[in-house]
């Protein structure tokens, strides 16, 4: 009896199973659930392999399919003449579905759910031709059923992979202006991003301890100690401790110092840059990515060492967010601590080899916001969070090189003072959208009597991993790079090679003064001919350029600084605004935006005219050598132009032209208009992923207000009239007569001085 019994509830047991599982509905939304169970699963980073991701990602959606499915079967009692195991069944997908959006795909709703429900009329329609095969109720229907599903789902993986391009190329493809430069090539330099004459000797230091990099553990050349950095970073605790102290094997009282060195054979002493990665995952490790920067500049006679920081870097446990952004800072501080022992005799192999007034930071993302860090705390002597942590470095950091840097992370804003700078951005940086490496270049204030520069390069069709070698193609990892517009965007060697021009040049004119590579910052027009073919905008400053307007000192546009006055006449737009990212955030930086439209008729004195008038107080112009000013088109839409079908106007989006006219004090003039020296920028737009509603959603606007230096000579002025005289120069104006439309964004205008 008790045999039978038995028998009877395990075969009820088993039609309850049947019953609750296995009918194509469920099994076809379950399909969809452990297919993105399963993606999720391989692409989750725990440093385990992926197969083995992947089987955990579907053993945790079976379960969770499992206890949803019994839960809301017991749940959800029936509602007229449709089963319960529908409902129970919808709710069970919809469920896993909305736990899986929300903390694995991360998708917009919008477009996932959507495709969820895209995936399951193939999955539905794939399961029951199965299901009619097996059961031989109709052998045909149930192929062509899963026929049917085959050719849908490959449709919709063709259609969805197509969806890429850029669809402002049509913008860029069209004529531009032709303006004659004569490249630094044509001139007879050699290329920064050629190789140099020194052989490269490549090895490692570290704690030599490292349970998770060989490279690091018995792979060390020098072994180093290890710091403690848990009065920079409290955040050190709970799972992101427990799990990375598991993951590591040490904590954060225990930080290695470790490298990986690039060095030129030969006696010394030479340069030191320090390169560091920016957060990533932190069991990818990235410091082996910038090998194309530390092979070339040791090879042109640089020590360069790729400084590992992958320990305080992402991790499923936790981001920091941002505290650990002082740590990122300190760490290349220490590093350089390292390198002066060596330099003074700790090390025989490295004594003397090292030029520890001459050292230059570099930073990728994150790591550009750390670098600007480093060298604010170089002159400090104690850490402004927790002062019972005492500086004491005051090393010869000359420059710092930011790439696609972040300038938010630390809620500290570094104002840096005499120090060079670069920073490279790219338009399409799906990371960091913004060009932040902007608002430092414009806090670094320069004294009088420092020799150095400040610097930008934004760059069309760059995104943010390529500037490292091992971080791909792609700025996020999937399944969000599925969604990411990629075709678009210029290789990886051709991004890197851009850096290695760039950063080689700066590297030659601030640690070894070779100032013939300067004129590449300030137009990258003349590095043409060493560029990958791009547009580029460059911003460049240095002390011997006197700003007469930058539009900071107060919310007066009628006047600024040194007594200067300003009238505008005949403009549909004047005013002076703080610029914003393409998120909305501030550039913190303010400039002047104009706008203008007059039709055929238009006379001379009706003409839009912004005019400068200089007090008798303000001279020192004899010497001025080049008029400078940036330059950035403005949007058109705000000229509110209407639709005439029968009256076709042109609108330019190429850039735009004006004249300017100097005027001094006997009422001599002489003009020039400012396309005859520059390639006027346009705007560049970006399509960061496959879907426009998910640009705006995720990325903000399709561009941003990105400044381009330009520069006439005066000898522009002094061929049309050489009578003129700058030391009793009185009036300036910007005269818009070349095109009958535009919205200009104008800032920093001023002159170059010969010294």
């Amino acid at each position: 009896m008790f045999k039978f019994k038995a028998t009877l509830h395990l075969n009820q047991l088993t039609d309850l199973m049947k019953k609750l599982f296995l009918q194509p509905l469920f099994l076809s939304v379950a399909l969809v659930v452990l297919l993105l169970f399963g993606i999720s699963g391989y692409y989750f980073e725990i440093g385990f392999p992926a197969w083995a991701t992947l089987l955990m990602g579907l053993l945790i959606g079976i379960l969770l399919l499992f206890l949803l499915r019994i839960i809301f079967s017991k749940l959800i009692p029936l509602l007229g003449k449709i089963p319960a195991s529908v409902y129970a069944t919808l709710l069970t997908g919809f469920t896993a579905l909305y736990l899986m959006r929300m903390y694995a795909f991360r998708w917009p709703a919008s477009l996932f759910y959507p495709l969820a429900i895209f995936a399951l009329i193939c999955c539905g329609l794939l399961i029951w031709g199965i299901w009619k095969i097996l059961a031989k109720t109709n052998t045909k229907w149930g192929a062509i059923m899963i026929v049917g599903a085959l050719v849908l789902a490959a449709t919709g993986v063709f259609g969805f992979s197509a969806l890429e391009g850029d669809p402002f190329s049509k913008d860029t493809d069209e004529e531009m202006s032709e303006v004659a430069v004569t490249t630094l090539k044509e001139k007879g330099f050699d290329d920064p991003s050629s190789p140099g004459a020194f052989e490269v000797e490549t090895f490692t230091y570290g704690s030599g301890t490292d349970q998770q990099r060989p490279e690091y553990a018995e792979g060390v050349k020098i072994k180093t100690p290890t710091v403690d950095a848990s009065l920079l970073l409290p955040d050190w605790k709970d799972k992101k401790k427990k799990w990375r102290e598991k993951f590591w094997g040490f904590g954060v009282k225990d930080f290695p110092l470790n490298g990986r060195v690039y060095m030129p054979k030969g006696e010394g002493p030479f340069p030191l840059v320090l390169v560091v990665h920016g957060n990533h995952s932190m069991i990818d490790f990235s410091d082996a990515g910038y090998v194309y920067l530390g092979e070339l500049l040791a090879s042109r006679g640089t020590i360069v060492v790729s400084v590992d920081e992958n320990f305080i870097n992402s991790h499923w446990s936790g981001d920091f967010r941002g505290k650990e952004m002082p740590v990122r800072g300190w760490l290349l501080l220490k590093h350089l601590e390292l390198w002066n022992q060596w330099n003074t005799g700790a090390n025989p192999d490295l004594k003397k080899k090292v030029d520890m007034d001459n050292i230059v930071l570099i930073g990728h993302s994150r790591g550009g916001e750390a670098v600007s860090i480093a060298a604010a705390f170089n002159k400090l002597n104690r850490f402004p969070d927790n002062a019972n942590e005492k500086f004491d470095f005051g090393f010869g950091i000359k420059g710092v090189i930011t790439v696609a840097p972040t300038d938010y992370r630390y809620d500290r804003e570094m104002e840096l003072e005499d120090i060079n700078y670069l920073s490279l951005q790219g338009a399409w940086d799906s990371d960091e959208t913004s060009f932040w490496g902007m608002r430092p270049y414009h806090r670094l204030k320069f004294s009088e009597d420092f020799t150095g520069f400040k610097a930008g390069l934004y760059m069309n069709h760059a995104n943010h991993g390529q500037f490292n070698t091992t971080w791909g193609r792609s700025d996020f990892g999937a399944p969000t790079e599925w969604l990411l517009n990629l075709k678009p965007l210029v290789t990886g060697e051709e991004q890197q090679h851009v850096a290695k021009v760039y950063v080689s040049a700066f590297v030659e004119a601030v640690l070894k003064g070779n100032q013939s590579y300067l004129p590449i910052f300030k137009n990258a027009e003349l590095a043409g001919d060493w560029l990958p073919k791009e547009d580029y905008f460059s911003q460049y400053e240095d002390t011997s350029k006197k700003i007469l307007l930058d539009f900071e000192e107060d919310m007066d546009v009628a006047s600024s600084k040194m007594g200067i006055q300003i009238k505008a006449e005949n403009f549909k737009v004047w005013r002076e605004e703080q610029l914003k990212a393409r998120d909305g955030g501030s550039q913190q930086n303010s400039a002047l935006v104009l706008g203008w439209k007059y039709g055929k008729s238009a006379n001379t004195d009706s003409l839009p005219r912004y005019t400068i008038m200089l007090p008798d107080t303000l001279k020192h112009f004899e010497n001025a050598d080049t008029l400078a000013l940036s330059l950035a088109l403005g949007n058109l839409s705000e000229l509110k132009i209407k639709s005439d079908k029968k009256k076709k106007e042109k609108l330019p989006d190429q850039g735009f032209n004006f004249s300017v006219v100097l005027t001094d004090s006997l009422g001599r003039k002489a003009t020039a208009d400012v396309a005859t020296s520059n390639v006027l920028p346009k705007t560049i737009k970006s399509k960061f992923t496959k879907f426009k509603f998910m640009d705006k959603e995720m990325m903000g606007q399709e561009s941003e207000i990105q400044l381009k230096s330009c520069y006439v000579p005066i000898s522009l002025f002094k061929q049309k009239n050489d009578s003129i005289e700058l030391d009793k120069l009185r009036e300036i104006q910007l005269v818009f007569d070349k095109d009958s439309l535009g919205v200009m964004v104008l800032d920093d205008f001023g002159f170059y001085i010969r010294p």
